[in-house]
């Protein structure tokens, strides 16, 4: 039978704030960016999650931890330097560093942190470092309050922040999970997730019933407005810079 569940306070307590805080930070930025859609801050969240635990690894294999964590030069380097250590457990030296290598490579040469990868964020690779997070959360736990794998899982369940997001992926379809949000607010959530769809699909997400007058009053509008731009004669629509920051400033990105 396994230890009792570890309460969130206690949670990694062992590490410091400048450590624990930005860990359990970025974690719940990649589940949260995953929920509402968006591949690419998950994956490169999912690097600056990386960057956080090689820190605490290292810092625990020296016997004194950095007040905040720190990018090494080279990860992989860095990385396959741990497996040197003596005395320390193999999760320590091999197991959670191999992973944050493979993490690493998704967030620099799958088209995420830089041009050039050999595919654009999407959710399978999105899926991936969730699945790599959980497990490296997970084992941080194990290792550092000596506790088996169910109760440290249990543990990083109650790191999660429980939030709904507002854009709900469902056969097919974005729905908008705020009925009160006006129609162009509606579409530009939609859009922040999507970034680009024809007007006519837009239409049906927002659930907007008239299109001639969804193009010309809505979509038209927030042309003028730069918030995205329409081109009549394809029909697509694309969220702009402006209308991405108008989404992340004045609309509440999460249902409680």
């Amino acid at each position: 039978m396994g230890a009792s569940p570890l309460k969130q306070p206690a949670v990694l307590g062992t590490l410091p704030p400048g450590l624990r805080d930005p860990l359990v930070e970025e974690f719940n930025k990649i589940l949260r960016n995953f929920r509402e859609r968006r591949w690419e801050p998950a994956e490169l969240d999912g690097g600056k999650l990386c960057e956080i635990v090689y820190s605490i690894l290292k810092g625990h294999v020296d016997g004194s931890f950095p007040a905040s964590p720190s990018k090494p030069p080279n990860m992989y380097d860095a990385c396959q330097r741990l497996e040197q250590a003596r005395g320390q457990l193999r999760s320590i030296r091999i197991q959670i560093p191999r992973m944050l290598i493979a993490l690493y490579e998704i967030r620099n040469n799958r088209g995420v942190g830089h041009v050039g990868g050999d595919v654009d964020p999407n959710q399978q690779d999105s899926a991936v470092v969730v699945s790599m997070s959980q497990w490296i959360m997970a084992e941080l736990v194990r290792v550092f309050h000596k506790v088996d794998l169910d109760t440290a899982a249990a543990a990083v369940e109650t790191l999660v922040e429980r939030t709904i997001p507002l854009v709900w992926g469902v056969n097919g379809s974005l729905r908008v999970l705020n009925p009160s949000l006006t129609a162009r607010d509606k579409a530009l959530v939609v859009l922040y997730s999507a970034r680009r769809m024809t007007a006519a699909k837009l239409a049906v997400d927002v659930e907007y019933k008239n299109l001639s007058r969804f193009r010309d009053k809505v979509i038209g509008k927030a042309h003028a407005e730069k918030l995205l731009n329409f081109d009549p004669h394809t029909d697509q629509v694309v969220l702009s810079p402006l209308g991405a920051r108008y989404v992340e400033t004045e609309i509440d990105l999460e249902v409680s």
